[in-house]
């Protein structure tokens, strides 16, 4: 066929970046942190993003992958 291939469009990413940069607290625990860890989880409820520290992830790490809302747990 003669048909060009479409270029995928690209994302505006620069909101993640932003997000990493910025402080971050944990919204079971209240843990906090200068810099947003990689090693911290991230769940969206009702549209907003929560994040939890290693401890709070690895401990209601079950609930959080059954998408089970964070005031079940």
């Amino acid at each position: 066929m003669d048909q060009k291939t479409q270029q995928p469009a690209s994302e505006d990413r620069s909101e993640d970046r932003t997000a990493r940069s910025a402080p971050a607290e944990c919204a079971r625990c209240g843990a906090t942190s200068e810099n947003l860890p990689i090693t911290w989880t991230c769940s969206v409820e009702g549209g907003e993003r929560l994040y939890f520290c290693d401890y709070c992830g690895r401990t209601h790490l079950r609930s959080i992958e059954g998408r089970l809302n964070s005031a079940w747990w």
